[in-house]
């Protein structure tokens, strides 16, 4: 029996699916044991919990009709235990082994022929601690929906599919009037944002635009919330805006040590925002929508560049995430499914001449997370590369620590870490004009 359809945003994600543009997200999650970790009793109680979510036992089937489209439908061979692994570390020969284990667990695309996610387990690490490497298919869900499968593998969180909000509730019924203007709202909406794109396609190549790569390299950053909160009580703006703030200091510190010009320069950056409303009961699926964000990386002062991102992000929060071209997601979700099998890797190939690079934030819940009484330490979210794009950025705010997890494309960046240390030294000297 088929289940539920994919959107066609969904099939646009399995659509740019390649060896070299793996269209899954991951998260990098630590934890901080007390005593011994025993590997072989958390893989089973992984397991045991995978197999409770629905949505982690079904695969993308194609459909017959509407032509193009897909349906999620269980897979009749699913052993949740096939999907999550085990390895034990050794930091003999890497300074970083559990960066560089996630970049090459990060750069192999998943088997879309089969429920698409990947667990592993990672022990071996410094002071006793292990890691859960988790990946799943951007089709599967969009950031804010991957919260449902964490609350199902963790400790004290629910198993179902429903989103922390709450329960869906039932529309109230439409007049015929209703419906009508709701249908010219939404081909009006559609052709604005289709307009916008058009305008906002540049004429020249992302400046940081990467050639097609298997290889991945992944850093991990982690800042102190009350540095972030000190910093907003100064120059005020959100904590997002001080975020993207350190981020372009980051990026215009790394452009020039690329050998590239910064000065009186900008980086788009697309920032994805969740559209998925409260009466939402559905675990996975993606709700999104964007804005197309200037990085002021040409400004060498730290304040002014807060104060940059303030306005852009205002502006765009005043228009809302229907409007602009960064609402492209919007677009491409009220596609029929088979313009996406035709022409989602063509189109996925002209991203670069839109944005050049993704900036998301993933929601993490703020009470204290366990597996197996262990605590969370720390969850570095990882978004995937879009086709000739070198960097790829994900932040996630957890208890007192803000952690970013930043996805480099092998062939464009030879080493993330100084990109990580950027980000480091932009926090230190917004903070020191705070």
């Amino acid at each position: 029996m088929p289940g539920l359809q994919l959107s066609a945003l969904d099939v646009a994600f399995l659509c740019l699916e390649s060896e070299t543009t793996p269209m899954h997200m991951g998260a990098v999650a630590i934890f901080r044991p007390h005593g011994q970790v025993h590997a072989r009793k958390l893989t089973t109680l992984l397991a045991e919990r995978a197999a409770r979510l629905p949505k982690l036992r079904q695969r993308p089937r194609t459909a017959l009709f509407p032509p193009g489209a897909a349906s999620w439908a269980e897979d009749p061979d699913f052993v949740a235990s096939e999907h999550i692994s085990h390895h034990h570390l050794s930091s003999l020969y890497e300074p970083d082994p559990l960066s560089a284990y996630a970049s090459h667990w990060m750069g192999r695309p998943l088997d879309t022929g089969k429920p698409l996610w990947d667990l592993h387990l990672v022990t071996g690490l410094p002071d006793g601690e292990f890691a859960l490497l988790l990946k799943l298919h951007h089709a599967l869900t969009d950031g804010e929906g991957a919260y449902a499968v964490a609350a199902g593998l963790l400790d004290g969180l629910p198993h179902a599919t429903r989103r922390p909000h709450g329960g869906s509730r039932t529309p109230a019924p439409r007049s015929p009037v209703d419906a009508v203007k709701e249908a010219v709202g939404s081909t009006l909406t559609q052709a604005g944002i289709a307009s916008s794109v058009v305008r906002a396609t540049r004429s020249s190549l992302s400046p940081i635009s990467a050639p097609p790569s298997t290889e991945r390299r992944l850093g991990l950053v982690r800042l102190d919330t009350t540095e972030i909160r000190r910093i907003r009580r100064s120059h005020g703006g959100t904590a997002n805006d001080v975020v993207l703030a350190i981020l372009s200091g980051a990026l215009r510190e790394w452009m020039i040590n690329r050998g590239q010009r910064a000065d009186g320069r900008t980086l788009r950056a697309l920032v994805p925002v969740s559209v998925r409303g409260r009466s939402t009961g559905q675990l996975g699926g993606n709700k999104l929508s964007g804005y197309l964000c200037d990085l002021p990386v040409g400004l060498d002062d730290p304040a002014a560049r807060l104060l940059a991102v303030q306005r852009e992000m205002g502006r765009h929060k005043a228009a809302g995430p229907a409007r602009g071209a960064g609402a492209f997601p919007l677009l491409a979700g009220r596609m029929p499914p088979m313009l996406h099998r035709l022409g989602g890797k063509a189109a996925g190939l002209a991203a670069p001449l839109l944005f050049d690079l993704v900036i998301t934030t993933v929601p993490v819940p703020p009470h204290r997370l366990t597996l197996d009484g262990t605590n969370l330490d720390g969850v570095y979210p990882f978004v995937p590369l879009a086709p000739r794009q070198a960097l790829g950025i994900a932040v996630a705010t957890y208890r007192d620590s803000v952690h970013i997890g930043l996805q480099a494309n092998g062939a464009a960046v030879s080493d993330v870490g100084s990109l990580r240390d950027g980000v480091l030294k932009s926090a230190a000297r917004l903070l020191d004009t705070a």
